[in-house]
């Protein structure tokens, strides 16, 4: 393998030559931290039944659960990454990624369905601060070139938790326990961490700014804007996948054996998506946005027809998952827009993905309760990207506008 160093991006400071091996080493490290992060948040889902006998609650009240891990991540990522501010990007790392072990060991351990609820809060905490440094990070010791890549790549761990993690999380959960799964997470953030603190530079920083002002920086509509694409362009996917399961049982007509199958092809769609993701915005930068919602548009468009037949149904839940090319593009896009606030901007990303993860359900829930069917999902979501297009054509026409004046300026 080459030991040809890699040069740092400029928005960072300069860091020791990194060896190939070492550049995948510590991209390896990120990404598993992302796996581990994606696994707990999602493993819920598949896990709900053997959750409802153990603890002796309702499938509303697990739920619940993982509303608690939801809204740990939007209260979070702002508030730990302002505090985290003063520390160094791989302190700040091994500090969010312990913290994650903790919280996850504490749901293993939970005695009651009480003490549960608050310790998924408390797991979901760091979620977003953690995605949000480590691809900062990933940006910081690649090639300007590859920041797109780079930061898909950090983002892969959470798509992989969905293709490999969730499924074996209930597997595991249906032989042992659902609270092996939690333990598990957290023996493989203590992975990330023990790589992090071998092979990552402590020299990987941007340049620092007080937490008031990264909050000024932060507060400019470019940031904002992007952030409302997410959290309501991103939600169709989450409307179709959150009742995928009564989907497949009730329109397909498919034993229920079957639905890891349809989780799995999400989370395939999603490994595609976000390799195309990163691809994308290295060639088209933010304009790679719409490309990525009308696709959305059209997939989501098709689901009540594809849902009656399962190779259709299978087809498009891999297409819908690629929904997730999202992610990376605008992730990237928060780092250049948010000059000045760049590790809040990339931790709020993931505030914005997780209310996209809880209006989905939300909008399809009521249009299932209205009477229109499971498959109903699908034009629902389709409306939620078509709103993402519209805040897109906002955004651009914002950003437009401030290249006008600085030019004339």
């Amino acid at each position: 393998m080459s030991s040809a160093p890699l040069p740092a991006s400029p928005a960072g400071t300069p860091v020791p030559a990194i060896t190939r091996g070492r550049y995948v080493l510590i991209l390896t490290a990120l990404t598993l931290g992302g796996f581990a992060i994606g696994t707990s948040e999602f493993a819920g889902m598949g896990l709900m039944p053997n959750m409802v006998a153990s603890l002796g609650v309702s499938e509303p009240q697990v739920g619940h659960l993982i509303s608690a891990y939801a809204l740990g991540v939007v209260v979070g990522a702002p508030l730990l990454a302002i505090l985290g501010g003063r520390l160094s990007r791989k302190a700040l790392l091994l500090a969010l990624m312990t913290f994650y072990a903790a919280g996850n060991l504490a749901s293993a351990l939970g005695p009651d369905y009480h003490s549960l609820l608050l310790f998924r809060f408390i797991a979901g905490l760091p979620h977003g601060a953690y995605f949000g440094v480590a691809a900062l990070t990933a940006v910081s010791i690649s090639p300007p070139q590859a920041r797109g890549r780079a930061v898909s790549l950090v983002m892969l761990g959470l798509t992989l938790a969905i293709l490999v993690g969730t499924p074996l999380a209930t597997w595991a959960g249906q032989l042992a326990s659902w609270r092996w799964t939690y333990a598990a997470v957290s023996l493989i953030s203590l992975v990330t961490v023990a790589l992090t603190a071998l092979y990552l530079p402590a020299t990987v920083d941007g340049p620092r700014e007080t937490p008031l002002a990264e909050l000024r920086a932060f507060n400019r509509l470019p940031v904002w804007q992007a952030l409302l694409i997410g959290a309501i362009g991103f939600a169709g996917m989450f409307c179709v996948f959150s009742y995928l399961a009564p989907t497949m049982v009730q329109v397909t007509g498919v034993a229920p054996a079957w639905i890891p199958m349809g989780l799995a092809g999400f989370g395939l769609g999603g490994v595609i998506g976000n390799i195309i993701g990163g691809w994308l915005y290295d060639r088209l930068k933010f304009r790679a946005v719409p490309v990525v919602l009308a696709w959305a548009v059209a997939m989501l468009l098709l689901f009540p027809l594809a849902a009656h037949a399962p190779w259709s149904l299978l087809l498009a839940t891999v297409c819908i998952g690629m929904m997730g090319a999202l992610g990376p593009i605008l992730q990237s896009h928060l780092m250049d827009v948010a000059d000045g606030a760049q590790t809040l901007a990339a931790a709020s990303h993931h505030a914005a993905f997780n209310t996209a993860n809880a209006l989905g359900p939300w909008l399809g829930g009521m249009a299932i309760g209205a009477g229109w069917g499971w498959t109903s999902t699908g034009p629902v979501g389709t409306v939620t990207a078509v709103a993402g297009i519209g805040l897109y054509a906002w955004a651009m026409r914002t950003l437009t506008a401030r290249q006008a004046c600085a030019a004339i300026s």
